[in-house]
């Protein structure tokens, strides 16, 4: 059963489910159809972090540019089910996952929107789910009813490893900066 959750809430992914090692995270969104003058290309992130909230390595982010980590443990999903009315999926092994790497925050960022005067402010019935791969089982869900502005990055959420179990934390918050500014906030460098 669903879980579905509001912005701050946070819900254990693998306390009752603890044979879990592959979900997918999954992200939607609807540009609305009066800013549709310009082409909208939003793209999914997963940024892989230490205990200090930031990449080791610039091999950490997960991204069109880097599809998959070193480890395996997470996957930028290229074939997206046509089925699923998903934008983006991320594979995540939680078998696979570095030791070092304590949480993994899930983003989304429209490419060049500041030449184009875009903003997920133009955006709507965006969220995020989760799915154990398994057993195709919607394990959680959080649709971000915020009502953002001229943001041009958004982190929908994260998991997080909390002891020895795996939580999801909805968040929700937006940036200005687009890629760049959460490139910034979790230390990846760019150049």
């Amino acid at each position: 059963m669903t879980v579905n959750l509001a912005k701050g809430q946070k819900v254990s992914l693998t306390k009752d489910n603890p044979e879990i090692q592959r979900l997918v995270v999954c992200m939607g969104w609807d540009v609305n159809a009066y800013d549709t003058r310009e082409v909208f290309d939003i793209d999914a992130s997963a940024f892989m972090l230490g205990a200090n909230g930031k990449v080791a390595d610039s091999r950490d982010f997960v991204f069109y540019g880097n599809l998959a980590h070193t480890s395996g443990a997470v996957v930028h999903r290229s074939d997206i089910p046509t089925n699923s009315g998903d934008d983006a999926q991320i594979i995540v092994d939680l078998m696979l996952m570095p030791d070092n790497v304590l949480r993994i925050a899930f983003t989304a960022t429209i490419y060049d929107a500041e030449d184009r005067g875009q903003g997920f402010g133009q955006v709507s019935n965006a969220y995020i789910r989760i799915i154990d791969e398994q057993t195709n089982t919607e394990l959680m869900r959080y649709d971000l009813a915020e009502r953002f502005s001229d943001e041009t990055a958004v982190v929908f959420g994260e998991i997080y490893k909390n002891n020895s179990e795996w939580k999801f934390n909805a968040m929700g918050k937006g940036y200005q900066g687009n890629l760049a500014a959460l490139c910034d906030r979790y230390g990846v460098e760019v150049g």
